[in-house]
């Protein structure tokens, strides 16, 4: 029956959802607390929420450079870890150390000397209103204060990223929980001034963020150190920084088109962000409530990503090929699947989603129709975003790199370009467009799945 070639056995959805559920429920606490952060500065007017919007935007390519530095270390890790190599995963683990404080660093100068260059670039649209020059003082400040959060950032990234490369995913999980609910209560303090505390606002969730990402460090430091029982590989991490040249060599050659692939792929969401603000801060606005709403319903899609690294990853590291090849088949269909349904679900939740914020009628509908065309188009990215995990785990990174920041840029960011310079096309007509030409992405991403290409044992070749 062809359908045994999709559907997994009782005991493969339960190591499905062992690894998988603590992964969904810090994402979805996060995601969903990130959505009250933003209900609170939403709180304040347009122009709040749109600094904190155009401010992240330009955040965002550190964040994404660091995931993707250290997600070529991680197709090591997994492998390493399949293999039962502690040594490979004890220098995996140091290599990304060097590499998330020495990215961040560099990232800290940038926006220090450009920030304020990057972050009027999205303010060139009409003001529907608003006042662009408070919305630009009110960025600024934002992103200075989380410029010092970007290194705890990029530390707890290469401590839950190697925890999880070992199927650990509850101490991560606990670790950020702690962290979204610490930023939570601080954004309560913060913003609005509770507690005898100055109401800073914009930059007060700002401070709420940078503290809570100092707070998941140190949980996530703590805990991994006191069992290095169960993480052998932790054991005298600290007592040499020396990563062998030859592992240096193989995971730059390998991780290199990934970091450059989400460094572009961010400038690229960066770029065409820019390119909607063209429509004006009610855009901006609506484009923000329903980017955070994307995240919330994207959860699982993001977790089902970690769940083909890790489960496909161990099995191409121990030499397990068609294994490999038959978990990855699975988990792709368990993703369309769910994903048929979520979709559904943030259309059905459209019109509520606006009513949290304080904005103005034109603001609400335009968020409510953006929200629809995200949730139809949900079921193209995931599969496009597993796809993309898929081929990552057998260290084709090269091909992930083509597939993801030369198609979006390539196609993407062009289309967005022209729309919104050559045409005299609304915000949803141009969203709506974009959002549906990763179509071309998911005929690529049919075929390059049925070659089997990709499933290749990086850490013996």
């Amino acid at each position: 029956m062809i359908l045994r070639r999709y559907i997994g056995t009782k005991a493969f959805y339960k190591s499905v959802l062992s690894l998988l559920i603590p992964i969904v429920i810090q994402q979805f606490i996060s995601s969903f607390v990130s959505l009250l952060d933003n209900v609170m500065v939403g709180s304040l007017g347009t122009e709040a929420i749109s600094a904190a919007s155009i401010a992240n935007s330009v955040l965002m390519v550190h964040m994404l450079a660091i995931f993707g530095g250290l997600s070529g270390a991680s197709i090591f890790g997994a492998q390493f870890f399949g293999k039962g190599d502690m040594d490979g995963m004890r220098n995996t683990f140091r290599f990304k150390l060097y590499f998330g404080v020495l990215c961040s660093a560099a990232a800290i100068l940038v926006y220090l000397f450009f920030g304020n260059g990057f972050l009027s670039s999205f303010l060139q649209g009409e003001s529907n209103g608003g006042d662009l020059d408070l919305t630009l003082s009110l960025s600024n400040g934002y992103l200075r204060v989380m410029l010092w959060g970007l290194i705890p950032f990029a530390l707890a990234q290469v401590y839950t990223g190697t925890l999880r490369e070992a199927g650990e995913t509850r101490a991560p999980m606990i670790a950020g929980i702690i962290a979204i609910l610490t930023n939570l209560f601080l954004n309560w303090v913060l913003i609005y001034g509770h507690l005898g505390a100055p109401a800073l606002g914009v930059e007060g969730a700002a401070i709420a963020t940078v503290i809570s990402r100092y707070v998941e460090l140190l949980v996530v430091v703590t805990h991994s150190h006191r069992h290095t029982d169960r993480y052998p590989f932790l054991m005298n991490a600290y007592r040499s920084f020396r990563v062998p040249a030859g592992l240096v060599g193989r995971i730059t050659r390998t991780g290199l088109p990934l970091l450059v692939n989400e460094i572009l792929w961010s400038l690229g969401m960066t770029f065409i962000n820019q390119f909607y603000s063209s429509r004006g801060l009610n855009a901006v606005a609506a484009l923000n409530i329903s980017g955070t709403a994307w995240n919330l319903f994207c959860v699982i899609m993001f977790a089902m990503g970690s769940a083909v690294s890790i489960m496909v990853g161990q099995r191409l590291g121990a030499g397990k090929m068609e294994e490999a090849r038959d978990v990855d088949r699975k988990l792709i269909f368990l993703t369309e699947v769910l994903h048929i349904i979520i979709g559904l679900l943030m259309i059905l939740c459209s019109p509520l989603i606006p009513l949290l914020y304080n904005i103005g009628p034109e603001v609400r509908d335009l968020t409510r129709r953006l929200l629809i065309i995200a949730g139809l188009s949900l079921p193209i990215h995931s599969f496009a975003h597993v796809t993309y995990f898929t081929i990552r785990s057998g260290g084709r990174t090269v091909i992930t790199f083509f597939f993801d920041a030369v198609y979006t840029w390539a196609v993407t960011v062009v289309l967005a370009f022209c729309l919104t310079r050559f045409t005299n096309l609304d915000i949803l007509q141009i969203y709506f467009c974009v959002q549906f030409v990763d179509v071309i992405k998911l005929v690529v991403g049919l075929f390059m799945l049925r070659s089997d290409f990709w499933a290749r044992n990086v850490v013996n070749e």
